[in-house]
Order: structure tokens, then sequence, then C-alpha cells
């Protein structure tokens, strides 16, 4: 049995996160971070609402999208 799979030594499945409602009404820094504690290997995507994005499923790829502007923004 591999050390990377995702059972314990006793044989008992292991379930990752797929979704994290958590991370909802949270800056986009502390999103990743949260989601990067669950998942350290996978790619985070920061996307604007409704953007277009593949439909091909990547299973180390974690999407959200952002729709408001949290701080003003500025020049310089």
């Amino acid at each position: 049995m591999s050390s990377t799979d995702n059972t314990t030594p006793g044989g008992l499945f292991i379930e990752e996160s797929k979704s994290w409602p958590e991370v909802v009404g949270k800056s986009i820094k502390e999103a990743r971070k949260i989601i990067h504690k669950n998942k350290p290997d996978d790619v985070i995507v920061v996307l604007p609402a409704r953007a277009p994005v593949a439909l091909d499923l990547r299973p180390k790829h974690v999407r959200f999208f952002v729709d408001t502007v949290a701080e003003t923004p500025f020049t310089g």
C-alpha cells in the first residue's frame, strides 16, 4: 500500500474535501489558506463571477469565483 493513498494504516478510507462552504464571505487570502491546508498540492484559481471556464474535470484545481470589490481600487 502506498503512503500517498487515501487510506489510514487500518485501511479505512479518508474522504478529501471537495467543497469549502466555510470560506464564503472570507477574503481571497483567507480562503486560499483554508483550502491550501486541506489540499496543499492543488492549484487554486480565482476567477471573476460568471467567468467562462473549460468544462473539463481537473481534480487538482480548485476554482472560486469573486463577484464583489472588497477594497477601493487605486493606481500606483
